[in-house]
């Protein structure tokens, strides 16, 4: 790095922070070096289960399988509903059911989700399955079924691999809520039907068109709405009742817990039962039933994947990988947190893409976590994924045992298990009103999602409120909040800092200052203006090319409102054809200073790039001319030795300064990165050099000292009692341009303002005059 910035001299105690240069040399060494080591820790972490199977106990495996035999009893009964939702024979659900509780355990970084057929991708399905079959009659919807669940697992499985796990935080929560509860709302309309044994009218439809058809056919109720209504009642009161009593009688909260679980099991023995009864002697059923269901896997082969069904299925794929894995990732990190351990979105997305890719030979269909079942398990004291194994037993047990069973169980009774099941995803008038104080932008994320999930299909509301959410996220980056930033004197009491004039040889306190926005809504009127000639802002974003433009120009615009422009007189032909030079407008600014230094917060840029760093550039070129003169830029709170570095191959280390540096150098006008290539035929690219000779050097150091030096304490300190002090001074940076508090850039700053040549002398004078006066 050269020797010709400006420095200041040191003292005892005092922390100068430099940084060495990053070879890239080092760095592959160090890759390659650790190459071995980071493919082994891959290797191991695709298989979570080795890091605590060997801890497994007794007491361990007595919860896994409470806790299993609960979700299992839970399970049998949705996933034949959900696969009706689907499109699909009931059996299809118990098959997407039993692979994906027994596969899951093997890759899991989760021990409460249960995995298997949800509503939301059973709707997706079902859905995908009207639209195809309707327009190709030779593929049937098992097909379908099955190659949306080897696609959909392949493309997870894929982006788990190469840790592409960090694109499902590009999909807000709001977005994820907005379409769940539009199923969830879709799921119950399209239930309703099913619930009154009305049979005229088509689920296929739209939801609106659903819900008005069922009223215009509402006089074709049947029998079923005995066993749907009542059934939705003893969901429903068993579940309150069982929370009332809890509440009443905490000591016997497990004992209600697993009562009120067995509610949908029981509802479905019973309801059986009665239309067993009700069949007897009858050759047709007076209420919708079930029917056969074939016992053990009567659809296990190896998918037959054509070119046409890919086609086919094509356009359901992103939105099917989309629920996939944010339902699975959503819900495993909520019950991560819930339970405090993290787990692997990389790993848990790997786990079901091989879980999908498995079910595929089963004849299953996509499957992925579940909300109400996952809560279950974590609430029946599940202690590892290996509880997933015994729920599979029961689905297998319900297979191979209980099919000629099914065939009794009243449509009605699935429809209203359905209804109960789905409810609980739907976020309701409390959610939505927290959100509005959030953020109004969220608000209508969520909104779109659910009347476009309402009104068309749920593929189609997965893409509105992720694209609107990725929208409103760039929007946000380009166009970042802009604070003009005034101070606010502190008390002693605050801490103020005692230095050292080394000149004088006498202390002095300095004022520190609380810097904010100048119109803060509570402070703004305590603001008081900066020294004259210096001014400051705060960027609250990453500075790099979507935002690059607008912050320069709300640079400029920032400037020129609180400066004035120089006096120089130009005539007609020597005045540039963009000038935007107001006379009205430049006599109302004539008693405001005239620009000497912007001070930048970078505390909240966290990335700066070559069309940031040339923004800068181009602010300063902009204000100089404006101003007559060179005008400083100091930068505050620089997080991150890259950024520093990008500053200091613009220049922005080696800036002249007024009284010390020859200011009559022409303006830096080169670009940092040209996008295209210097025409040797076009313009003069002018820079300037930026030397400065020992003399000025010396003289800089006299200035700055006086606003570095310390008390006189801190000289008596050595380097090692500094190294193990719990307190250290404030560091400084070794170019007087960056820094590390606003209080320091403000009084750097400030300590050249009094060199500047008054407008209309001549600079090299007030330069001579400068070095006479040191």
């Amino acid at each position: 790095m050269p020797d010709n910035n400006h420095t200041t001299a040191t003292h005892a105690g005092d922390i100068i922070i430099d940084y060495e240069e990053d070879s890239y040399r080092k760095q592959s060494q160090e890759f390659f070096r650790d190459l071995p080591h980071n493919i082994q820790s891959y290797l191991f972490s695709l298989f979570p289960v080795a890091t605590w199977i060997h801890r497994y106990n007794l007491h361990w495996l007595i919860r896994d399988l409470i806790a299993g035999a609960t979700v299992g009893v839970v399970i049998v009964p949705q996933s034949m509903g959900y696969a009706k939702i689907a499109q699909l024979p009931p059996q299809y659900g118990l098959y997407t059911a039993f692979v994906g509780l027994c596969v899951y355990c093997l890759f899991a970084t989760s021990k409460d989700i249960s995995i298997g057929p949800t509503a939301v991708m059973s709707l997706l399905v079902g859905q995908t399955v009207t639209r195809i079959t309707a327009v190709n009659e030779e593929i049937t919807g098992p097909q379908i079924a099955v190659a949306m669940c080897l696609l959909t697992g392949a493309i997870a499985m894929f982006i788990g691999l190469i840790r592409l796990g960090i694109l499902v935080d590009f999909i807000p929560g709001p977005a994820i809520a907005g379409f769940m509860t539009g199923s969830a709302i879709t799921i119950s309309i399209g239930q309703f039907p099913k619930l009154f044994g009305i049979k005229t009218v088509n689920t296929q439809n739209s939801s609106y068109l659903i819900f008005g058809n069922f009223f215009k056919h509402l006089p074709d109720t049947k029998l079923d709405v005995a066993f749907g209504l009542s059934g939705l009642v003893w969901l429903y009161g068993v579940r309150f009742i069982c929370a009332y009593l809890t509440k009443r009688y905490p000591k016997y909260t497990t004992q209600l817990f697993f009562i009120s679980i067995m509610r949908n099991g029981v509802l479905v023995i019973f309801a059986t039962l009665i239309a067993f009864l009700m069949n007897i002697g009858k050759s047709v059923s007076p209420i919708s039933i079930l029917k056969t269901v074939p016992p053990g896997f009567q659809a296990m082969h190896v998918p037959n994947i054509s070119t046409d069904l890919v086609s086919a299925v094509a356009s359901s794929l992103p939105s099917g990988v989309i629920i996939l894995i944010l339902e699975h990732v959503a819900i495993s990190k909520s019950f991560g947190r819930i339970n405090d351990y993290t787990i692997d979105p990389n790993q848990e997305i790997i786990a079901i893409g091989f879980t999908n890719i498995w079910a595929s030979f089963f004849g299953a269909y996509p499957s992925t976590g579940s909300f109400s079942r996952t809560a279950i398990k974590a609430r029946s004291g599940v202690k590892t994924p290996i509880a997933g194994i015994f729920s599979a037993i029961i689905v297998l047990l319900a297979l191979y045992a209980l099919t000629p069973a099914f065939y009794f169980i009243p449509d009605a009774t699935l429809a209203a298990v359905v209804i109960h099941a789905v409810a609980d995803l739907v976020s309701g008038p409390a959610y939505m009103k927290r959100l509005g104080k959030i953020s109004m932008w969220e608000l209508f994320v969520f909104a779109v999602g659910v009347i476009i999930t309402f009104f068309t299909t749920v593929e189609y509301g997965i893409y509105a409120s992720v694209g609107l959410s990725i929208v409103i996220l760039l929007f946000r980056i380009a166009r970042p909040r802009f604070w003009s930033l005034g101070r606010i004197p502190l008390s002693s009491t605050t801490g103020a800092i005692v230095t050292t004039n080394e000149v004088k040889g006498e202390q002095q306190d300095l004022q520190n200052y609380l810097y904010v926005p100048q119109n803060h809504p509570s402070l703004g009127k305590l603001v008081e203006p900066l020294p004259t000639g210096i001014l400051m802002c705060r960027i609250d974003e990453s500075f790099t090319y979507p935002n690059s433009s607008y912050i320069s120009d709300r640079i400029i615009a920032y400037c020129k409102e609180n400066t004035r422009r120089n006096a120089t007189v130009l005539s007609k032909g020597d005045r540039a054809w963009n000038d935007d030079a107001n006379p009205v407008r430049d006599a109302a600014r004539a008693s405001l200073p005239r620009l000497h230094a912007l001070i930048i917060d970078f505390a909240s840029v966290n990335r700066l790039d070559s069309s940031g760093l040339q923004a800068i550039v181009d602010a300063q070129n902009a204000l100089n001319r404006y101003s007559g003169h060179h005008v400083e830029f100091h930068f505050s709170n620089i997080l991150h030795p890259a950024i520093r570095k990008s500053l200091i191959v613009a220049g922005f280390a080696n800036q002249p300064r007024a009284g010390f540096d020859n200011e009559e150098l022409e303006a830096n006008d080169k670009e940092v990165l040209p996008i295209v290539p210097v025409s040797k035929d076009g313009p003069i690219q002018r820079h300037t050099t930026r030397q400065t000779t020992s003399t000025e050097h010396t003289d800089i150091e006299e200035v700055i000292e006086t606003h570095y030096a310390q008390d006189t304490k801190a000289q008596q300190f050595d380097e090692e009692s500094v190294s193990t002090a719990h307190s250290i001074f404030l560091p400084r940076d070794r170019y007087p341009f960056f820094h590390w508090s606003a209080d320091e850039a403000v009084r750097t700053a400030a300590s050249s303002i009094a060199h500047r040549p008054e407008e209309g002398s001549s600079p090299a004078l007030s330069q001579t005059n400068v070095e006479a006066h040191h």
